[in-house]
């Protein structure tokens, strides 16, 4: 699969325009056709399959979008990213039942508010690095959810009910409880931000990104505004985060503080390192193969024996921690893989920068390093 992998990458790297936008194209015909009944009955048969795509799948997979410019592409480890879906989520459910704001206003105010709240916590916290920034992203999302949980205002433990739809368009859409409006919504938001983040990796921001997750240090003796950009890759997380809270809110109707436990954020980052921390198609496969398994196997009567009788979701987090683990061992840089990530896992940097911490890679002569040291 590697080399199937591979050679597909060499062939798009030199594929001329025509023959990428008929990818693009063929992507999008695929995605609209996704929730059809005949393919639901095998990738869902317990479940909606169109409810399904919509959480947990499209969810995960914008929210991993957003975490991989964090982590895959500025290579800063955020353990608190669901603080930023909650804020997001609470956004279009405080300010449309309190005020009557229109839907898409407060879906844009949402993502106003992560942004500044993604600066917030960046501009304190992005002079440290590895385990101690991963332990105040951390804190930072467990604030969040206990705030809400405290907060009278905003519903506190009770959360926020009839949560008001998306406005209609009207002569081309129309929201209702039907499942399939919010799909073909949350495939438009993919879409959008997926054009956003391959923009922004080719640009001087994304080079400025890829610099400082593989030398820090020396990216900021060349000149690079480290922190600026540090802090840059926060917001833009965020603001990803607050879009994929306000379109989950709108389809929700009811939000509350545990709908966003520090869990969801382990998830994504696994997501994020299964898939192939720093290339979109690997990390948008991590995050549809984290959050479709559970729902594939969640009426396996075989599964179910084997389990005791009990639902196969209630061990995905077992079983999300032993593929991990298997994965670390047997092909450390994810399933699919940018070649950049994987030349630097084999220098030794762990696949992510600083954070990856500084471990001998396969490539990595020992005795030099210990010497070195």
């Amino acid at each position: 699969m590697g080399a199937l992998f591979d050679g597909a990458r060499d062939w798009w790297e030199h594929a001329k325009v025509w023959q990428r936008y008929l990818v693009y194209l063929g992507a999008i015909v695929f995605a609209l056709v996704l929730p059809a009944p005949w393919i639901g009955s095998f990738m869902s048969p317990g479940s909606d399959w169109t409810t399904v795509l919509i959480y947990p799948i499209g969810t995960y997979i914008l929210l991993a979008i957003g975490l991989n410019i964090v982590v895959g592409q500025a290579g800063l480890l955020d353990l608190g990213f669901v603080a930023f879906f909650a804020i997001g989520g609470y956004s279009v459910a405080y300010f449309g039942t309190q005020y009557g704001w229109n839907y898409w206003a407060t879906v844009a105010f949402g993502i106003l508010i992560t942004a500044v709240s993604g600066v917030i916590l960046g501009a304190p916290t992005l002079r440290l690095r590895g385990d101690y920034l991963a332990i105040v992203t951390l804190g930072f999302g467990e604030i969040v959810r206990i705030t809400a949980n405290n907060t009278d205002e905003i519903g506190g433990a009770r959360g926020i009910t009839n949560i008001p739809h998306p406005t209609d368009i009207p002569g081309v859409v129309e929201f209702a409880l039907l499942p399939a409006p919010y799909y073909y919504l949350m495939v438009a938001a993919i879409i959008v931000v997926i054009i956003f983040s391959v923009r922004l990796q080719k640009s001087r921001v994304g080079r400025a990104w890829a610099a400082i997750r593989e030398d820090e240090d020396a990216a900021e003796l060349m000149g690079v505004p480290t922190f600026k950009f540090k802090l840059l890759a926060f917001a833009i997380g965020a603001m990803i985060g607050g879009l994929a809270g306000g379109i989950y809110a709108g389809k929700a109707v009811f939000i509350e503080p545990n709908t966003f436990p520090f869990i969801l954020s382990a998830t994504i980052l696994a997501a994020v390192v299964l898939g192939g921390s720093g290339n979109l198609p690997g990390v948008m496969l991590g995050a549809f193969v984290i959050a479709w398994l559970p729902e594939r196997f969640r009426e396996v009567e075989w599964l179910k024996d084997a389990l005791g009788g009990k639902d196969p979701a209630e061990f995905r987090i077992l079983l999300f921690g032993g593929v991990l683990v298997l994965m670390m061992g047997l092909k450390p840089e994810g399933l699919l893989p940018s070649r950049r990530r994987k030349a630097e896992l084999h220098e030794g940097t762990g696949g992510m920068g600083t954070m990856g911490a500084e471990v001998a890679g396969p490539d990595t002569d020992v005795t030099t390093t210990e010497a070195a040291k």
